[in-house]
């Protein structure tokens, strides 16, 4: 009797497996705006970055233009996309001694995430600091290498070519 009651309470229960997916896709990001914003300077920046050679020969200016919209980024996702999408702010307040107090508030996910991110970009780092050396010397013999070869060509090809001048003239 006990199992009976126990199925007719989970009978009660429908599962509605799959409706997740019927999200509408407009309803996809809960600040659409704040994610395009958050993607538009960074993808600026970049094509700043790779094109701009094209349309200025000065570094100068292309080098401000990165930086300016770098700086945009910057602001936009410390003020406004960190807060909204992850829960991250942090700003700074000097009490009535004069003594500068950060703070800093962020969910307990973002921080974890953080550390990784952090972490694996550290392990990337350190296995190209630690390769480019071996790497670089490898490099460096090789280009030595390739050097004598082709000086010791030249020279040979060289005083061939003079020797078979000077018998044609003779």
């Amino acid at each position: 009797m006990a199992d009976s009651a126990l199925m007719q309470e989970t009978d009660d229960e429908t599962l509605n497996f799959g409706e997740e997916d019927e999200l509408d896709s407009r309803h996809r990001f809960k600040h659409p705006l704040a994610v395009l914003f958050h993607l538009v300077f960074r993808v600026f920046a970049l094509v700043a970055y790779l094109f701009c050679g094209w349309f200025s020969s000065s570094f100068i200016t292309n080098f401000v233009l990165v930086v300016i919209f770098l700086s945009m980024d910057f602001w936009t996702v410390k003020n406004i996309t960190g807060r909204l999408l992850v829960g991250l702010r942090w700003w700074n307040h000097v009490d009535d001694d004069g003594k500068s107090h950060w703070i800093y508030e962020s969910r307990k996910m973002v921080v974890l995430v953080g550390i990784i991110m952090n972490g694996a970009n550290l392990y990337g780092y350190t296995r190209c600091k630690l390769g480019s050396k071996r790497k670089l010397s490898s490099v460096a013999s090789n280009f030595l290498g390739a050097q004598i070869l082709r000086n010791m060509l030249s020279s040979a090809t060289g005083s061939a070519s003079k020797d078979k001048k000077s018998t044609e003239l003779k």
